[in-house]
């Protein structure tokens, strides 16, 4: 049963690497600070699959036929759960893979006939806002998490990194086209095949692009300001895993962790120096990120050198809840 004041929404987050899927009940309130303007916001089912629909984008700018049948597979799986949950509002978000895409219509007219709604392929700075809500609504709307105001929100995708500093809004945003598969398959592939491991060439040039990205987002947002840095997505995830020695991937023990410099400095160097097979054993580490894990983790380093942030606060609401909260917006 659904209570009073709340409504059932799935938000789909599809980006890059992944696809993701949220149901959930959230509060709605006709205040004019907007629905589920305290953060309450009711997890019923959360999944991800790891469907890589921007394989070769960067370079052919297409979509590949293989990988939007994954993505599809994926989609017809979370239509069942959608079905079984009742949500009364789905809102289906695509980010940079299909930005990038010749043939993105292929895509949206696959996504139209499976889960029956449009998927909205929104712009950086858009994904930026939501993943900025998404991130930090529950840190202002709880007295017991006191980390300190402004805040530098970085979303580390697959094909691109959001930069968002606000407060309790958003005052800048920058999409840079820096993202873990993109920076993978741009600078680490010889021959169509992940080097392993890198050569050191391969991460001095991948870490001058990084570099030149933070170079146009600091034109935008004002990244030093920030006091607390607030690290989402996957690669982020992983890293506070491997600094928890967890056994498996633990979502409580992930969200809201702190992991110092000091720690994505020396685990950045062990993935960056490490084979496949080396990554694949670690047990936090979902298989389809193994390839693309140690160009996430640079991105991390080389943003906290670029701000001077001795820590980062991981968080495992990102996007995908800004997502929801805004479905649940629309449904008032």
């Amino acid at each position: 049963m659904l209570e009073d004041g709340f409504s059932r929404v799935a938000a789909i987050d599809c980006g890059t690497n992944s696809i993701r899927l949220l149901v959930a009940d959230v509060a709605v309130s006709d205040s004019a600070s907007g629905a589920g303007a305290t953060g309450e916001l009711r997890e019923l089912d959360r999944r991800m699959t790891i469907v890589r629909l921007g394989q070769g984008v960067d370079k052919t700018g297409r979509l590949a036929p293989e990988a939007l049948e994954r993505t599809f597979a994926a989609c017809r799986e979370y239509a069942e759960v959608i079905r079984e949950k009742g949500a009364d509002k789905v809102r289906f978000v695509a980010t940079s893979a299909s930005r990038d895409a010749s043939n993105r219509d292929d895509f949206v007219r696959g996504v139209l006939d499976i889960l029956g709604v449009e998927p909205e392929v929104i712009t950086g700075d858009e994904e930026a806002e939501l993943s900025f809500t998404g991130a930090t609504k529950e840190l202002t709307g709880r007295d017991d998490l006191a980390f300190a105001k402004p805040y530098l929100v970085v979303d580390i995708g697959g094909g691109s990194t959001e930069f968002v500093v606000g407060d309790d809004q958003v005052r800048a945003a920058r999409s840079v086209d820096i993202g873990c598969v993109r920076m993978t398959e741009r600078h680490l592939v010889r021959d169509g095949a992940v080097t392993d491991p890198p050569t050191p060439d391969q991460i001095t040039a991948m870490r001058a692009d990084i570099e030149a990205a933070l170079d146009l987002a600091e034109k935008t947002v004002p990244l030093r300001e920030a006091r607390t840095l607030v690290g989402l997505a996957g690669s982020v995830t992983t890293v506070s895993a491997i600094a928890q020695n967890l056994p498996e991937y633990d979502t409580e023990a992930i969200h809201h962790s702190r992991v110092s410099y000091d720690q994505v400095r020396e685990i950045t160097d062990s993935l960056l120096h490490s084979t496949h097979a080396e990554r694949a054993a670690i047990p936090s580490m979902h298989p389809g990120r193994v390839d693309v894990i140690g160009a996430g983790a640079l991105v991390l380093l080389a943003i906290m050198e670029r701000t001077g942030a001795t820590e980062v606060v991981v968080s495992e609401h990102d996007i995908l809840d800004g997502i929801a909260f805004s479905a649940a917006a629309e449904s008032r």
